[in-house]
């Protein structure tokens, strides 16, 4: 899982945006992801899991800048690392279910204000909500969708989706628009779009002019 296919998962509207410290509980791929994209976006970062190997692998290539092995499941090693003093705790893991389940009931009941849960299938998730996650998040369904989208909507290079009514969309500029100003497309009656920017190259033109006429491409 990459750093551009986390971000445009979903997961990220779940995180509370005052939140400054985050700690991130299973460090496979997904846990490593969630850690390298927060870290590399200015948070302070806390890695947990069981398997010293991966501890070390975050901590020599440097996608948080803490992380520690231990039990989960075990309370007294929770409290005892600080982790119920943050006040975001992703639980990144999935496979393992009961330890997902064990380790979401610590940290609430540890008092953390906001968990956000991975969920491997919808009775996992269910469970995970019930044991008092406040947000869960099945990555592995987002990223199918994510390239169904992508396979049948070629003309489509990224997508976030706001809500299940609005996203914001990055597309090449069609043939048909070669030559034409944002003006006499009216984009937003014909097509109910709105305009964000125009990329040429590595820059971003943000509210461009209505009179700028566009390349395909």
């Amino acid at each position: 899982m990459s750093l551009s296919t986390l971000s445009s998962l979903s997961f990220f509207r779940s995180l509370r945006g005052n939140s400054r410290q985050f700690a991130v509980i299973g460090l496979g791929r997904f846990g490593r992801a969630v850690c390298m994209t927060l870290h590399h976006l200015g948070y302070e970062v806390l890695g947990i899991d069981s398997d010293e190997r991966r501890v070390s692998q975050i901590l020599t290539e440097q996608l948080a800048a803490h992380a520690l092995q231990l039990d989960s499941t075990e309370p007294a090693a929770l409290k005892e690392a600080g982790v119920f003093e943050f006040d975001t705790v992703i639980v990144a893991i999935g496979n393992y279910i009961q330890e997902s389940i064990i380790t979401t009931l610590n940290v609430k009941e540890g008092g953390v204000p906001h968990v956000v849960a991975k969920a491997s299938s919808d009775v996992h998730g269910k469970l995970l909500k019930r044991v008092g996650a406040d947000h869960v998040v099945y990555p592995e369904h987002e990223m199918g969708c994510e390239l169904a989208r992508s396979l049948t909507r070629p003309g489509i290079l990224d997508r976030f989706d706001l809500d299940p009514d609005n996203s914001i969309v990055e597309v090449v500029i069609p043939a048909e628009f070669d030559g034409r100003t944002i003006m006499d497309l009216d984009l937003r009656k014909r097509y109910g779009l709105n305009l964000l920017a125009v990329c040429r190259g590595d820059k971003f033109e943000i509210n461009p002019n209505p009179a700028l006429r566009l390349q395909k491409g």
